[in-house]
């Protein structure tokens, strides 16, 4: 008998994710280094202090390091761009019929077939010219964006109710911020006690585990209530797809145009920025003057994390005060500050004191998705989620690339202004949200836009 709790799933793969990301950026940083000079790469005993007179040769060392490396994830990123757009758009949009449980499954496969490939490489030194190739092989199958898609889809299939949606997306969040802070936390003494290899060998064992839930116990709402499959040709599969998302903005007044434009533009701005300064806090803290150690990376990314859990108690608290737009703004404002302090950090203590302005960062991202669940039809979705999960892909590659190539140029004479620059690029969804609610978003504006739209979308 098959279940319909996708939390399992959801952070199995969380577990995978926070893993990987801080494993690779330490795994390519420390391969540069060693084949950049003749310096022998040690890690800092006290994590907090390292050399910086600007005219010593390991200043200068370091700086190159960095910069090589910076270039290096611009590429490894750029590699995954057209695969996983096109990947992201046709499983997402498309699993309004042939079930959600397609696109998780073939995006884990990319994350295991990706993982492995990391293990064979730590294991062999192979060129690390090959982790682009198979990054790129990776996204053909989906990726993290992927995955997240689906299931965000998944609970909406589920959750009728807009309140009740919510708070489940809210207990989401609080799982996750468990899971995630956790294996932060851990991050640095797999590396530490377990070495590269062993590491990525673990986080590929908890894919398979991963993918034999969802094949085996997961239950598939789409799959099951469908009452007949129209077999249609790949061209007409994929017209089928872009007509789907045509629809979702064509339909329904134009005040629903309007919400669904804005909120869609605020989330992916937000979005940019989220996910293109997250690599860079690792490379910043590598860096001169703070020259962290694997340890210390992992207690700023348990730190990080720990926004899903203050994220999830500000949902439920400010839910019972505040309107959705305004618990919205609280996390975009403290993002802000947080951004602004972050670029004249100098010392480990004030690197971790930074980390709290950041404590509602999550808060945006899990509203704003319900939000724009709210304005669209039940039958409209997958479309919904494969547009955002499209979006955000090309949003996630092209600001990771993007940040990389400005912290490379600007980290010789300011490493801090890349945080200047996403408190500043933050400016922009808040004066969204402002749009929004000058068009007249209110809590219960769902039933209104439905009635608003044309004659087939009349009834929920």
């Amino acid at each position: 008998m098959k279940i319909s709790f996708i939390e399992p799933a959801i952070l199995l793969n969380a577990f995978a994710m926070t893993l990987t990301t801080p494993l690779t950026a330490q795994y390519v940083y420390r391969r540069i280094w060693e084949e950049t000079g003749n310096y022998t790469f040690a890690s800092n005993s006290n994590g907090s202090e390292c050399d910086q007179n600007k005219s010593s040769p390991i200043f200068a060392f370091r700086e190159e390091v960095q910069k090589k490396a910076s270039l290096f994830n611009l590429q490894v990123e750029m590699s995954a761009l057209i695969p996983g757009l096109v990947s992201t758009f046709m499983l997402l949009a498309s699993s309004d019929n042939h079930g959600r449980k397609l696109p998780m499954v073939l995006s884990s496969l990319g994350s295991l077939g990706t993982n492995t490939w990391l293990c064979v490489m730590s294991y062999f030194d192979l060129p690390l010219q090959l982790l682009i190739a198979s990054t790129f092989i990776g996204a053909l199958f989906g990726n993290y964006t992927t995955f997240w898609g689906a299931c965000f889809a998944y609970i909406v299939d589920q959750q009728k109710e807009y309140k009740h949606r919510i708070i489940r997306i809210a207990i989401l969040d609080f799982m996750l911020g468990v899971v995630t802070g956790l294996t932060g936390l851990s991050s640095g003494y797999f590396i530490q006690e377990l070495g590269f290899v062993w590491s990525y060998f673990i986080t590929a064992v908890v894919l398979i585990v991963n993918l034999t839930y969802i094949l085996f116990f997961l239950n598939d709402p789409i799959k099951e209530s469908s009452s007949q499959i129209v077999t249609m040709s790949c061209i007409e599969s994929l017209k089928d797809l872009f007509y789907r998302t045509y629809m979702l903005f064509k339909n329904g007044s134009s005040k629903r145009q309007a919400l669904l434009c804005l909120l869609i533009f605020t989330l992916v701005i937000y979005f940019f920025v989220i996910i293109g300064i997250t690599p860079i806090f690792t490379l910043y803290e590598l860096g001169p003057p703070l020259c962290w150690n694997e340890v210390y990376i992992g207690y700023g990314s348990a730190l990080g994390s720990v926004s899903f859990l203050s994220s999830f108690l500000g949902i439920w608290l400010f839910s019972y005060c505040l309107k959705d737009i305004h618990i919205a703004y609280i996390g975009i404002f403290t993002t802000m500050v947080g951004m602004t302090l972050s670029a004249f950090t100098r010392t480990t203590l004030m690197m971790f004191l930074v980390r709290i302005p950041f404590i509602f960062t999550i808060m945006p991202l899990s509203i704003l998705r319900s939000m724009l669940s709210k304005v669209v039809h039940s039958t409209e979705q997958g479309a919904l989620f494969a547009c955002i999960a499209f979006l955000e892909t090309l949003a996630g590659v092209t600001s990771t690339s993007a940040y990389s190539g400005i912290y490379s140029a600007t980290v010789a004479w300011y490493p801090g202004f890349i945080f200047l620059l996403s408190a500043g690029l933050l400016v922009l969804p808040a004066i969204s949200l402002c749009c929004v609610k000058s068009i007249g978003w209110e809590e219960g504006s769902y039933t209104l836009l439905i009635h608003e739209e044309p004659s087939e979308h009349t009834s929920d």
